[in-house]
């Protein structure tokens, strides 16, 4: 492990064993790092302009194959799986692009099963965008899969007048991702490219865990050789400031305006 003032450097030897018995030898490597200004506007295809407030962070994500025998679909596979937890209000809304298409084609648009279906109050799906509640008052989780997600996702406290954006790496041509789906899997490599989740009560009365919000990202399944590496890429910008210059920002990253999200749910 090093560090510095604007990063961290970690490195961990594992061994994880999974349901079926296998056990997988890996190194972990992560180096997060604070990214400066124009370095977010070359990533997000804008400087943002005026005074508005940033701050941005990329983790790059590593797992390698430490052991002597290869990681197989028949036996289980791991992904790298890397969230980011937020504060939920009243007023905040995820905002997710997908690519249009039809069912035949593409298949649903989203999985939105895992703690059951969830209403239409709390889940829009508009013209290659969907809209989330994430106000920390109803579990309930969100999923694109590799067809659907595009290469990026983000959030909008219209209260606080605060956007955040998360990009990461997707390989253009991965289809197998690790299901998620709290179950036994029928198809095990179907899973979600990206996923929220809107904290709630796990129970009629109860408490909720945080509560919080989730903007998630997975990497393909790894189906590594001894010795082979998989690389996840995951970028987080916060954006606080003035309404006119955050919708130039949510218009150029998610197609979406400000008025748009707004506009999004009956609050």
């Amino acid at each position: 492990m090093s560090s510095c003032s604007d990063r961290v450097v970690l490195q961990k030897q594992m061994s994880l064993e999974n349901y079926s018995g296998t056990v997988f030898d890996l190194t972990v490597d992560r180096e997060i790092h604070m990214l400066e200004r124009n370095e977010a506007g070359d990533n997000l295809g804008m400087i943002p302009a005026g005074p508005i407030q940033v701050v941005c962070y990329e983790s790059i994500n590593q797992i390698t194959n430490s052991g002597l025998q290869a990681w197989g679909k028949s036996t289980g596979l791991l992904s790298i799986w890397v969230l980011g937890m937020y504060n939920p209000s009243p007023t905040t809304t995820v905002i997710v692009p997908f690519v249009g298409g039809s069912v035949d084609e593409l298949g649903p648009i989203v999985n939105d099963a895992y703690f059951g279906k969830i209403p239409a109050d709390r889940l829009q799906i508009k013209d290659e965008v969907l809209f989330f509640k994430a106000d920390g008052r109803q579990r309930s989780k969100t999923g694109l899969s590799p067809q659907r997600a595009r290469s990026g996702l983000g959030s909008f406290d219209t209260a606080n007048n605060v956007l955040t954006i998360v990009q990461y790496s997707k390989p253009q041509l991965a289809t197998d991702y690790v299901n998620s789906m709290w179950q036994f899997q029928e198809h095990p490599y179907r899973g979600d490219t990206i996923n929220s989740y809107n904290d709630g009560p796990m129970t009629p009365g109860g408490k909720p865990l945080g509560p919080f919000y989730e903007l998630e990202t997975s990497s393909p399944a790894a189906a590594l050789k001894p010795g082979q590496t998989i690389r996840h890429i995951h970028r987080t910008y916060h954006l606080q400031g003035d309404e006119k210059q955050l919708d130039a920002v949510a218009n150029s990253t998610l197609g979406v305006s400000v008025t748009q999200i707004k506009s999004s749910f009956t609050r």
